[in-house]
């Protein structure tokens, strides 16, 4: 499947900046089972300075400075991305969740950083007792790993109702938990919290999902959104996708930009300014599949 996505961003602000800097993450990660076509960055107003690259996570990246005075700043991130289905996976035929940290601790084995990282929680995804308790549910003793995370991200699914108006990036995971409610990046930061709770790597993945129109509706120009979803790591399998918001272990209808331990190392445009005051912002996204 090839995915032709535009995803602009509008920051219009009360009062001019003199000067900003950003680093901006819209462009799509090369993985196994995805493959870049083409992807261009437009910035409004034309950046003094851009450099592109990876940060520390593996992702790409590119940081900008805007040295001319301005009272907008536009991002527009046009991609093509060609995705194919993973491998067929037996979740009952992964190891044991609770075998997961001898594993890793066995010196024989030397796992790699990039597993590691993803083992400890961070700051949007730190577990209390409700959390573990919460993940122990599905977690219990010799359990296989991908199959315990399964039946994870479907109670999220079944138990949570998504409501755009109940949270917003500051709300804390207890209050997630307590309130049963959220959207697609508290879903993952929960689920997240969960796994690591269990001594199972995890990671926050960001990116884009096909979206399908109500039957006889024509699809909005910019109605489509980011979305964010988890990475469950086990030796036999490696890295699979879960989807709890969707209740789907990924196929070929997202699309990876980046990955991280939570939302704060991979949101899309992070900036810092000098003036601006307050400011409103505006984004638009299409996500358009073309049939392979």
């Amino acid at each position: 499947m090839i995915y032709d996505i535009s995803h602009k961003t509008f920051y219009i602000y009360s009062t001019p900046v003199s000067q900003s800097h950003h680093i901006v993450r819209l462009a799509p990660r090369e993985v196994v089972n995805q493959t870049i076509v083409q992807h261009s960055l437009f910035i409004e107003p034309t950046p003094t300075s851009r450099t592109d690259g990876v940060d520390h996570l593996g992702n790409p990246a590119s940081w900008l400075s805007i040295e001319s005075k301005h009272s907008e700043f536009v991002v527009h991130a046009r991609t093509g991305v060609s995705v194919e289905k993973p491998g067929d996976i037996d979740p009952e035929r992964t190891l044991a969740w609770d075998r997961i940290r001898d594993v890793l601790s066995d010196p024989n084995c030397q796992p790699d950083l990039d597993v590691m990282r993803y083992l400890a929680p961070s700051r949007l995804t730190g577990a209390d007792s409700d959390v573990a308790a919460y993940a122990r549910q599905s977690f219990k003793r010799g359990r296989p790993t991908i199959s315990a995370a399964s039946e994870l991200m479907s109670r999220i699914y079944n138990e949570f109702e998504f409501d755009t108006s109940a949270t917003d990036v500051s709300t804390p995971l207890f209050e997630v938990l307590a309130t049963r409610r959220g959207v697609c990046q508290d879903f993952s930061h929960l689920m997240l919290a969960c796994v690591r709770a269990m001594g199972v790597p995890a990671r926050y993945v960001s990116g884009y999902i096909r979206t399908y129109p109500p039957e006889g509706v024509q699809s909005l120009l910019g109605a489509d959104a980011t979305h964010a979803w988890v990475s469950v790591w086990s030796p036999e399998s490696g890295w699979v996708d879960m989807d709890p918001t969707n209740n789907k272990v990924l196929q070929d209808e997202h699309i990876a930009i980046a990955y991280g331990r939570d939302y704060d190392d991979v949101s899309p445009i992070r900036g810092v300014l000098l003036g601006g005051s307050e400011h409103t912002v505006a984004v638009s996204v299409d996500v358009v599949a073309i049939e392979n």
